[in-house]
């Protein structure tokens, strides 16, 4: 196997000629990527794309109070109109279906579903059993995700993901939904990224609702991960045709030298950014490093806790986007030291493809029953400008090409992944840096609200369609 990702493809920059479709993706004849089953699709989330926060009965979330604090989002940004999906919701999907996606992963707006009190918002939940009617009806597969940030207002004021009851109130959420759309939904998501939601939520303060404590981060992560265990079951009995899963976002930390010190402190920022989440899902237990990494913090467990939250999954989401380069603190932890010379999108985050095979390959030998893998979100932000009616995002398009020869790689290492969803369709609300950073395969004119399909879209679709095209 060759060692760097980018040698498994083609990977000239669309640059080289002046029709940059004319360098087309051109994955070797037995690459993954032909299989007509392996699903290719884009992703979205409620709060950075659906605007309309005071219609149709939706309550303030996290993230509207959050955005609402002078100085937490670049620009005093808000998802207030976002993309305005909620309301162009139809021509979003015929360009979804136009660009011959696959699949669509999107999220639900829990502060649109149900009032204070736990009862059904029709008005909300009639949207997205029209979305997901509509895109049934275009043959779309559709993953849904029940929580990607945007927990209601309510419930943090009684504490938040602090309360172990708000596990309970999630689980009340995947009933109703699971209730209301069992027959439109292939697979259901159960969070998105809980170390996001706990590390960035309770641990540092940069992500709402903005609280910086490492023993709140600990607690936040275990109601999280019970809120996933108690759903699963629900989710189950009233939708059993559905795959149930959970999606999580993994980070690969590679040391800075040779250094015992320095490995030690790689292994450890995994072991916070990876272990944390996938060892009480897929082993029953946290992983007993991570309070030597953060003494003090170990939150409480009740009997029987872990047997909930690691009940068997059909499928594991992983996003991936960079790895960090790290060195010993000099104490227990880890410093990380930003290498020089690397190629870095808008965020400044590495393009280091090969992290996410490491990763996968790793988790299958980790993890004895690891469930069927599907990459549920990958991407990078660039300065995207329309240029004469196009948006010529070439490090996007060799950023796509090498990270999805990556996860060829890793198929052909035994991982089990049966599909990829670009992060994400349309730029949108990046949480605490606004507007500014774009990721969409599809330009927003946040002004106008037009959509441009920008050249990475134009690839993907023109691979699909030559798939589509094989006997």
């Amino acid at each position: 196997m060759a060692n760097d990702a980018s040698a498994v493809f083609d990977t000239r920059s669309s640059a080289v000629s002046n029709d940059p479709l004319a360098d087309p993706f051109t994955p070797p004849a037995d690459s993954s990527l032909w299989r007509k089953n392996f699903l290719l699709g884009a992703a979205t989330a409620s709060y950075q794309i659906e605007g309309a926060v005071d219609e149709d009965g939706r309550l303030p979330s996290i993230w509207d109070t959050f955005s609402a604090i002078p100085g937490k989002v670049l620009a005093g940004d808000t998802g207030a109109v976002a993309c305005d999906h909620y309301h162009r919701w139809e021509a979003d999907v015929d360009m979804l279906v136009s660009l011959g996606l696959e699949g669509y992963r999107l999220s639900i707006a829990w502060p649109r579903v149900m009032d204070t009190t736990g009862a059904p918002n029709r008005k909300g939940l009639d949207f997205y059993k029209r979305l997901l009617n509509r895109l049934k009806e275009k043959g779309i597969t559709t993953f849904v995700t029940l929580y990607h940030w945007d927990l209601p207002q309510h419930l943090e004021d009684r504490g938040g993901w602090l309360n172990r009851d708000t596990a309970y109130r999630f689980a009340d959420y995947a009933d109703l939904m699971s209730r209301e759309l069992a027959g439109t939904v292939d697979a259901w998501a159960t969070l998105n990224e809980p170390w996001c939601s706990a590390y960035l939520g309770y641990g540092n303060g940069h992500h709402a609702p903005g609280l910086a404590d490492g023993r709140f981060a600990t607690q936040a992560m275990h109601h999280l991960l019970l809120a996933h265990g108690l759903a699963i079951p629900v989710l189950h009995a009233n939708d059993p045709a559905s795959q149930m899963g959970i999606v999580a976002n993994i980070g690969r930390g590679t040391p800075n030298s040779d250094s015992a010190a320095d490995q030690r402190a790689a292994h450890l920022f995994e072991v916070q950014h990876n272990a944390w989440i996938l060892d009480p899902l897929l082993k029953g237990a946290y992983p007993q490093e991570l309070f030597e990494l953060w003494p003090g913090t170990e939150p409480l467990i009740l009997d029987g806790d872990l047997q909930t939250i690691s009940a068997p999954l059909d499928f594991l989401g992983i996003n991936y986007y960079f790895r960090s380069n790290l060195a010993s603190d000099g104490a227990h932890g880890f410093r990380e030291v930003p290498l020089e010379g690397v190629e870095r999108t808008q965020m400044g985050w590495e393009v280091y493809p090969e992290g996410l095979r490491d990763l996968l390959t790793g988790f299958n030998r980790t993890y004895p029953n690891l469930p069927p893998i599907y990459i549920t979100e990958n991407g990078m932000a660039s300065d995207d400008k329309v240029i004469d009616g196009h948006v010529d995002d070439t490090q996007r398009i060799s950023f796509l090409k090498r990270h999805l020869a990556a996860v060829d790689q890793a198929i052909k290492a035994g991982v089990d992944i049966r599909g990829y969803f670009l992060w994400s369709l349309m730029d949108n609300f990046e949480w605490a840096f606004g507007y500014e950073r774009r990721f969409g395969v599809v330009h927003v004119d946040y002004s106008t609200q037009k959509r441009t399909v920008k050249r990475s879209a134009e690839w993907v679709a023109k691979f699909l369609k030559e798939r589509k095209a094989q006997v």
